[in-house]
């Protein structure tokens, strides 16, 4: 694969939501403007996904964002097979499926665009776009009566077949660097692997030279803040580490539990502080 930049792959040039998703809105949903939120919107970038890990994405809590990999996720992109197509006054609904899963991709229809010259590049794509043919979908994932959907900002057909499995590879590479951590990132004298984990994150070694246990990426992150961040010898306290690590309360503690199981941590002066044991 060519060179990848973790730092910020794919870096979206259409800048916000675009037309093509500005009829998505539904009772339930939050919208929310530039000009009024994070002030990081334009930094958002488009994670390579199979439709099983959109469909296992978690929210740690209402308006939180979706995660995949404890990874908040903005924009997504996936490629598969067009199961059906359904044409409504308001959107067209394509039935997708890679082999991993099947999920719904709407692509709401541009009034303006209806009065414009039908021979853009999008109703080129569109008119190409059949049944049992292959795709690939830019979009947000969306949730609407605990149903996940993608709102499709863009959907083009398949050309090259190559591009189905570079797709596979790319996500495999992702999701391998966001759980195990980057390919190379150091090796010891002995030339054995010595894997650094993804940025900011622990050794994938102990103090004593042993390989550290495998965990979910919640217990990972963190023992990664409790290694990093300056503390008194009782430790830090579940707020405190939830707000480090930017989820919530019950995500941390579920984390603290799994690390506890390992023999990682221990509690101090109450069963919500914990501190790392020396190993």
């Amino acid at each position: 694969m060519a060179g990848y930049n973790f730092d910020n792959p794919y870096n979206t040039g259409y800048g916000a939501q675009g037309g093509t998703d500005g009829g998505g809105f539904m009772q339930g949903e939050v919208t929310s403007s530039p000009a009024g939120g994070k002030g990081d919107y334009g930094k958002d970038t488009v994670r390579p996904l199979t439709i099983k890990q959109i469909l296992d994405a978690e929210e740690p809590y209402p308006e939180a964002g979706h995660q995949v990999d404890g990874v908040i996720i903005s924009h997504i992109t996936f490629v598969g097979q067009i199961r059906n197509i359904s044409t409504q006054t308001t959107n067209i609904t394509y039935k997708v499926d890679d082999g991993t899963g099947v999920i719904e991709v709407k692509q709401w229809n541009d009034p303006d665009m209806s009065m414009a010259e039908p021979m853009g590049n999008d109703n080129d794509s569109k008119s190409k776009l059949v049944e049992d043919g292959y795709c690939r979908v830019w979009g947000k994932l969306k949730a609407f009566n605990n149903k996940k959907h993608v709102g499709a900002h863009v959907i083009r057909p398949v050309t090259d077949y190559n591009e189905i499995n570079y797709h596979l590879l790319d996500a495999t590479a992702i999701h391998l660097f966001f759980t195990r951590g980057p390919v190379d990132a150091g090796k010891g004298q002995n030339g054995t692997r010595m894997n650094e984990g993804a940025p900011g994150a622990p050794p994938q070694q102990m103090s004593n030279g042993q390989a550290l246990p495998s965990m979910s990426p919640g217990a990972r992150k963190l023992l990664q803040t409790l290694k990093a961040t300056p503390q008194s010898n009782e430790g830090l306290h579940v707020q405190m580490l939830a707000s480090q690590m930017g989820t919530n309360t019950n995500e941390a503690q579920r984390a603290a539990e799994e690390l506890i199981s390992l023999g990682l941590i221990f509690t101090t002066v109450d069963e919500y502080t914990w501190a790392l044991l020396e190993c």
